[in-house]
């Protein structure tokens, strides 16, 4: 009997292990706690951040675009939250220029309809920082995680990273969309504005809005670091793709609004563009369901169709 309860043991620690092991690989987390009060709201969420040192690039409640263009929501709460600090830019944005890839960092905050819980999706810092091509044990990477995990902590007390229910799966594509172009003309900073006018005027024709703007390059200026003639980042969101996507994943709001950056380093004449593309979004969502899929590759050409333009 005993030697049974011993098998029995050792073949649950070892399942459990492995269901331990399955959750970490996912590059997605959801951060929940029980609401059934509501005294945990999105603003709560963000004045979190706020007092953890993090910037609030926008914490936009999307029910209001989705009733205004859908005529329904999935949610009692949908925001998308864009935020950063400026100490982890300003120790990495020398070295890995790929910075602007999650700086804003994007985090979906909702409550499902008639649901008596809060949550807050996010990359976790490791992947955030594979993505970006910087070591996953960098110590402001490791700095940057645990203050995002702190800033949850404060705004959501009894909350618990959950298990998803789905280990992601491995792209098929590449999962950075990136293009560089020479600049036009001996001025860089018309040649940064005419590009930049262009790039905007053709997001609203393709459905995709300008969720945030950060300029990365006042905050080095004014730490007297002239590594960039500018870094941008635009928090571009698409409100059809949140909103397919977002029924069977709300956690999606981890990758929207996408960070797209551009920048163009001191004394050179190259131009460079970059954003986390769909292909990483169907990989670590493990998004399987047609209209979704759809939805976002269409996303994914028209904003490729955007770059093209640019280059011309």
């Amino acid at each position: 009997m005993r030697s049974m309860i011993k098998s029995l043991m050792v073949v649950l620690l070892v399942t459990t292990g492995l269901m331990a092991a399955a959750a970490q690989k996912n590059d997605v987390r959801v951060f929940t706690s029980d609401n059934a009060d509501g005294k945990i709201t999105a603003k709560g969420i963000e004045e979190a951040f706020n007092k953890a040192g993090f910037v609030i690039a926008a914490n936009n409640d999307m029910n209001a675009p989705f009733m205004r263009d859908f005529n329904q929501t999935s949610f009692d709460i949908y925001n998308l939250m864009v935020v950063f600090r400026k100490d982890t830019a300003l120790a990495l944005a020398e070295k890995y220029p790929d910075i602007g890839l999650f700086t804003p960092i994007s985090m979906s905050i909702y409550t499902k309809k008639g649901d008596k819980t809060i949550s807050v999706s996010s990359l976790n810092a490791s992947a955030m920082a594979r993505i970006m091509n910087i070591p996953e044990d960098n110590e402001h990477i490791v700095a940057l995680g645990k203050k995002i995990e702190e800033a949850l902590k404060a705004a959501m007390p009894n909350g618990k990273f959950i298990p998803l229910p789905y280990q992601q799966t491995k792209p098929t594509k590449e999962i950075i969309t990136r293009i560089s172009f020479e600049q036009k003309g001996d001025d860089w900073e018309e040649s940064k504005d005419n590009m930049q006018m262009i790039f905007e005027g053709e997001l609203a024709p393709k459905n995709f809005v300008m969720a945030g703007f950060t300029d990365l390059n006042y905050d080095f200026e004014e730490n007297e670091k002239e590594w960039y003639h500018f870094y941008d980042v635009y928090s571009i969101c698409s409100i059809p793709v949140i909103y397919e996507v977002a029924k069977l994943h709300p956690e999606a709001g981890a990758f929207a609004p996408c960070s797209a950056y551009m920048y163009q380093k001191t004394g050179e004449k190259t131009i460079h563009m970059a954003f986390p593309n769909v292909h990483k979004w169907i990989a670590a969502l493990k998004i399987e369901d047609k209209p979704s899929i759809d939805i976002l590759l269409k996303a994914q050409k028209d904003f490729e169709d955007i770059l093209a333009k640019l280059s011309k």
